[in-house]
């Protein structure tokens, strides 16, 4: 099976989901049509990274950089995330090749 996401692709939030801050709880919830996922400091690691611009590749070397991890873990992490995000349609994906 072809994982849903490779490292020269670029991971992006759709029109109509974004990041945002729940003032009352103190939390980062990613709010879509009808849904939305609390994110715990993982998540929200990841997701603020999704500018549209900058490939997969990219976003792992930068959170290995930041957190000082090996990138082959912040890979199977990061992309284990974004994989479930994607099924859900709350992630999609532009081929940068």
């Amino acid at each position: 099976m072809t994982p849903l996401i490779q490292g020269h692709d670029i991971p992006y939030l759709p029109r109509g989901v974004r990041l945002q801050g729940d003032r009352v709880r103190g939390i980062r919830v990613l709010q879509a049509p009808e849904r939305a996922m609390q994110l715990d400091q993982i998540g929200e690691a990841i997701l603020s990274e999704l500018d549209g611009a900058r490939s997969m590749a990219t976003i792992i070397a930068d959170l290995a950089a930041r957190y000082h991890a090996p990138p082959e873990q912040i890979a199977g992490d990061v992309r284990d995330f974004l994989t479930g995000l994607i099924e859900r349609r709350m992630v999609f994906v532009r081929d940068a090749s």
